[in-house]
């Protein structure tokens, strides 16, 4: 098995028990690590969450990679909300001792200012982290964002079409149509990055009927995001009559945002000015498989199938390429189809045991219903169009 798709095994949800497992502790260190010289200190500059830990932990060792991504998400350099650190006790016993640190690993919050702390006593998964740190931040108020919060947060664009969506109007906006939807949260950094280009995304689109593009705030309308998986913010979902049918996972620069919305709506663009010329390009991308139509498909001539999970992040570098491929493949040969199934949908996960998919993504090729090897090769659009080329041979298909 391809030691990168390793990596991506496991869920947000159930990262902790994957990667008990075996997978390598990740590398990257992003969370800012504390000492008793410099902590108070720290302390009195912003908010910081903070993991108290000792190296030969088995538990600390399985956060830690949980621990860097957040680290990466929040120690953004310009005016971080919250600072994401970390204490190693085994150096630091004293500092441990004052702070009440009696096992590892021990998360606390730390109020810019203030002398006490909070402790976190929730699973150590993503979604109860971050929102552990968001009723922190909102916690004189839970109902209305701090002052803090509310400067950095976006406002409603007020000349385009971007739609606010909320738990009173989400059902009924998205049931029938198009939607590209963003999930957010006030205080994530890369949504308030994304937020300007977002309202320009709107704009681009305000006259057309086809689409909406809409946002969501999860901080106050968890029960939806939690409806749609949403586990990291921002996350940027395609949304046609009611139902997820992908996630986003390209760059967030407006023509590339532009570009895909086209796409999704099987159109290209043709900019001159301000004005959009949609075109059809026929079905050039990849099919999106579901439990009912999977044998189906697979059983008619060759069909090239990536299985994947929407947050899994090597299926998310793989996504464009595969996008390009289902173009090649389109141009050059029709009887060859690249394919895609999202393994985390309920109804998919089925299939995917049955075709013995243990890790994300899998990539497998079948011939008019006969399932070839697990490709393990490297995944660049040369290769992936070398391995087609030589498994069809000049067979007439």
């Amino acid at each position: 098995m391809n030691l990168g798709r390793l990596v991506c095994v496991s869920v947000f949800g159930i990262l902790l028990a994957h990667l008990a497992k075996g997978s390598e502790p990740a590398t990257e260190n992003f969370a800012v690590p504390l000492n008793s010289k410099n902590f108070d200190e720290e302390m009195q500059k912003n908010n910081h969450f903070v993991m108290f830990f000792a190296p030969w932990c088995g538990h600390c060792k399985r956060l830690h990679p949980l621990w860097e991504q957040l680290a990466e998400i929040m120690n953004v350099k310009d005016a971080p909300t919250v600072i994401i650190s970390k204490v190693d006790c085994t150096e630091h016993q004293d500092l441990c001792n004052e702070h009440e640190v009696t096992g590892y690993p021990t998360l606390r919050f730390f109020k810019r200012g203030e002398t006490g702390s909070i402790k976190f006593k929730g699973t150590r998964d993503m979604p109860a982290i971050t929102d552990f740190i968001n009723q922190q931040l909102n916690r004189e108020d839970e109902n209305v964002i701090t002052k803090e919060v509310e400067e950095v947060k976006p406002a409603l664009s007020s000349t385009g079409k971007l739609i606010e969506l909320n738990e009173e109007n989400f059902a009924k906006h998205v049931s029938t149509g198009n939607h590209f939807v963003k999930f957010y949260a006030p205080w994530c950094s890369h949504c308030q990055r994304l937020a300007p280009t977002w309202e320009e995304l709107a704009k681009v689109f305000e006259n057309k009927d086809s689409v909406s593009i809409a946002k969501i705030d999860c901080t106050v309308n968890r029960p939806i995001c939690q409806d749609f998986e949403v586990k990291g913010y921002p996350t940027l979902l395609w949304i046609e009559d009611g139902k997820k049918i992908e996630k986003y996972s390209g760059t967030r620069d407006l023509e590339t945002l532009k570009t895909y919305t086209l796409k999704m709506l099987d159109a290209y663009v043709n900019t001159n000015d301000a004005e959009i010329e949609v075109v059809n390009v026929d079905n050039s991308k990849p099919v999106l498989l579901t439990a009912d139509d999977f044998e189906k498909h697979t059983n008619e001539g060759v069909l090239f199938v990536m299985f994947y999970a929407p947050w899994c992040g090597h299926c998310q570098k793989l996504g464009p390429i595969w996008e390009q491929l289902a173009v090649k493949m389109h141009a050059s040969n029709k009887n060859v189809k690249i394919a895609k199934i999202d393994c985390t949908q309920s109804e998919n996960k089925a299939v995917c045991q049955e075709q013995e998919v243990a890790g994300y993504p899998t990539l497998i090729l079948y011939k008019n219903g006969d399932k070839q090897p697990e490709y393990d090769g490297a995944r660049g659009l040369a290769d992936l169009q070398h391995y087609i080329n030589k498994m069809i041979g000049h067979d007439e298909l």
